[in-house]
């Protein structure tokens, strides 16, 4: 008998198993016919595609693109007319859906698009979407035809890439657009800034090569201490200044990420690069009291177990948690894998009716549990946990809120890290 494809083939016979003997033995039941996937399971898989991502596991991250809009718009109001914006959309847009995240900006008024490697500006391309898209780094020289043919823009530093990008380029008989990164202080990656114009002088022999823009980083721009912002700044102002006074035209100039968007608007320059504000999360402290931001990443869950765990029982691995009795043990099918790490551990709650409810026991790979106080104290309501209520892990409901930022300052970490992790696994749902 041939074996079943996936094992979907309803019940197996059991031909090939002993059989009782005796008196009281009976003959073996004739073969049931199996179930295939051609025969009498029929299904439409059209159809079974429709079945919203949210009712396939009850765990999923909601994505505002309203918010996306209003934080571009506020933002080309602060840089004001004359000055460009960049939408930065690498790491799958911070987890927020590169290519819905890019719509948006495009549509709220950015005019270029930064992305971290190559593969996400195909995504782009194939997506239909036309603009000018910046890779803030330089790939490998064996990328070089890829950048050619889906017309993206590389960052470059080193002679021997951009000629091979120019020689690719003419090859095509097509310009080679790209920008050039200056190490003002960084120390990450780029041109020393006493070196550009050296630099330049080396590669524009090459008649398919253009130099359409000219950029560094900051390193602490969003930082109390200003010393450094403003070494770095100074750098970078004398290379313009050297490529001009070399007559060398830079292109578009661009240095401000979000913080320095907004704290420091002499380096707005050109254009500026708005990342993790274009998601509503404020980089520092001291942009909370210039721009008003809308967060665009909620995180939800419907509750699928709820128990009484009697006092002094432990929960989850390691049984570090133990009940102390009076509450109620709701498990909810989000973990680690989706982007709730295994170190927010009992120091995080979930928004369950208004009120916040502590996570208690270890977060698992698929699971997390929470404590509801079943004791009623205070001016507290008394809650009753049922499966199938939707709680928050991430947003607010009425006067209860979790953020992103409570979260990467539970973690030690930055925002960025944990709006990216919930892009692991978990549904995303963009409204």
């Amino acid at each position: 008998m041939s074996e079943p494809i996936n094992g979907f083939t309803g019940f197996k016979t059991h031909e090939n198993l002993p059989v009782a003997d005796g008196p009281s033995a009976k003959p073996p039941a004739a073969p049931i016919p199996p179930l295939t996937l051609s025969g009498e399971m029929k299904f439409n898989p059209e159809k079974l595609a429709l079945l919203p991502q949210a009712d396939r596991r009850w765990a999923w991250v909601e994505v505002n693109l309203n918010a996306i809009r209003h934080n571009v718009m506020v933002t080309k109001q602060a840089i004001g007319p004359g000055c460009r914006l960049m939408a930065v959309v690498k790491a799958d847009a911070y987890g927020h859906g590169a290519v819905q995240v890019a719509k948006t900006a495009l549509n709220s008024g950015a005019e270029y698009l930064g992305v971290a490697t190559i593969d996400e500006a195909i995504e782009l391309r194939e997506a239909l979407i036309n603009a000018p898209i910046l890779v803030l780094a330089e790939p490998p020289n064996s990328a070089v035809p890829l950048f050619v043919a889906y017309k993206v823009m590389p960052t470059v530093y080193t002679p021997e890439f951009a000629i091979l990008y120019g020689e690719e380029a003419d090859r095509h008989q097509v310009r080679a657009p790209y920008h050039l990164k200056v190490n003002t202080g960084m120390n990450r990656i780029g041109v020393r800034p006493d070196e550009v114009v050296d630099f330049v002088r080396r590669v524009d022999f090459h008649r398919a090569l253009d130099l359409v823009g000219v950029y560094t980083h900051f390193a602490t721009a969003d930082c109390m201490e200003t010393l450094d912002f403003h070494i770095q700044a100074k750098r970078f102002v004398e290379a313009i200044h050297m490529l001009q006074a070399a007559g060398i035209n830079p292109g578009i100039v661009h240095a401000a990420n979000s913080a320095a968007t907004f704290r420091y608007p002499e380096v707005r320059f050109d254009m500026v690069r708005l990342g993790l504000s274009m998601y509503g999360l404020h980089p520092c402290t001291q942009t909370r009291r210039v721009v008003d931001l809308h967060p665009a990443m909620s995180v939800h869950a419907r509750i699928v177990d709820v128990r009484t765990v009697g006092m002094s029982e432990g929960v989850s691995y390691g049984l570090s948690y133990r009940s102390p009795g009076n509450v109620m043990i709701c498990t909810l099918p989000i973990g680690y894998a989706d982007g709730l790490r295994r170190g927010l551990s009992g120091r995080i709650d979930m928004i369950l009716q208004g009120q916040r409810c502590r996570q208690v026991g270890a977060i698992c790979m698929d699971y997390s549990m929470y404590e509801v106080n079943m004791r009623v104290y205070g001016n507290k309501t008394r809650i009753t946990p049922q499966i199938g209520n939707e709680v928050l892990l991430v947003g607010r409901e009425g006067e209860s809120a979790i953020t992103i930022e409570e979260l990467a300052n539970a973690l030690d970490t930055v925002q960025h890290e944990v709006t990216i992790g919930f892009a692991n696994r978990i549904a995303r749902v963009h409204t």
